[in-house]
């Protein structure tokens, strides 16, 4: 089954980066999300987590990847990108299913 989100090279390199300082347990891996709320009606779940039994388990560039399988609808076709600059920092969701996005850009409707 292909993955619903992409990676850019920098969300990628980050990943990796706090994987490896913050010493991810063993059976976590990277979990994407949305859950109600936010200004803007959802908002996107990012961190660490077991896989639970509602999952579906992707491989993204070589890293595992949760997501809870009721989320692909909203998740379908999105990039995670990362930026590191002096205007932001984090991660951005690039998702092509948003009909509209609150200006911070963690919140949307689809």
């Amino acid at each position: 089954m292909q993955s619903p989100i992409l990676l850019t090279s920098r969300a990628h390199s980050e990943i990796r980066r706090i994987m490896a300082e913050k010493e991810i347990p063993d059976g976590y891996s990277l979990r994407v999300g949305v859950r109600g709320g936010g200004c803007s009606g959802m908002s996107y779940i990012l961190g660490f987590d077991r896989q639970r039994e509602q999952d579906l388990e992707f491989e993204v560039d070589g890293i595992v990847v949760f997501m809870d399988k009721r989320h692909g609808l909203y998740l379908m076709g999105t990039t995670l990108d990362y930026h590191d600059g002096l205007d932001a920092r984090g991660f951005t969701f690039e998702n092509p299913n948003a009909t509209a996005t609150c200006g911070c850009g963690s919140s949307f409707s689809a």
